[in-house]
């Protein structure tokens, strides 16, 4: 077995970090249930294109509108991302290797006409639920009708 060095700064802090949750996340949940009491329906945890190893939170294939809802310290919120105290070089490099890769992104699936909507962990779920339900309603008024 190699022994390697973690990245945390203490047992605590990887425990810590180990326990924090890759998808439904609080307020993904909510924004979840707010999308699914107006009636809207979606996948969960899905790639937007198969090809691309990107996962979206909220994906609505048919209107290819892909929801994502990204923690303001993993994804460098700028009004609410908090610079570690421990590990600091570390952390700084993973957050902005985050947001490099968020607006990659957001560029890749918008060329392949998608559209994206991001929203911040600390934005009220009724607000974020409406922004989307707008988004879906704008989508479906420009579709040409059949």
């Amino acid at each position: 077995m190699v022994d390697r060095k973690s990245w945390a700064s203490s047992p605590a802090t990887a425990a810590s970090m180990r326990s924090n949750r890759g998808r439904d996340t609080r307020p993904e949940m909510a924004i979840r249930r707010g999308l699914h009491a107006m009636g809207f329906r979606y996948f969960v945890n899905r790639r937007p294109l198969a090809h691309l190893r990107r996962t979206a939170d909220i994906v609505f294939p048919r209107l290819r509108l892909a929801v994502f809802v990204d923690g303001c310290f993993w994804h460098g919120c700028p009004a609410h991302h908090t610079i570690s105290r421990t590990n600091a070089d570390y952390w700084a490099s993973k957050v902005d290797q985050n947001r490099r890769r968020d607006a990659e992104t957001t560029e890749l699936l918008t060329a392949a006409g998608w559209i994206v909507v991001r929203v911040w962990e600390h934005e009220p779920s009724e607000a974020a639920t409406l922004r989307v339900a707008e988004t879906i309603r704008d989508i479906a008024t420009a579709a040409p009708s059949k």
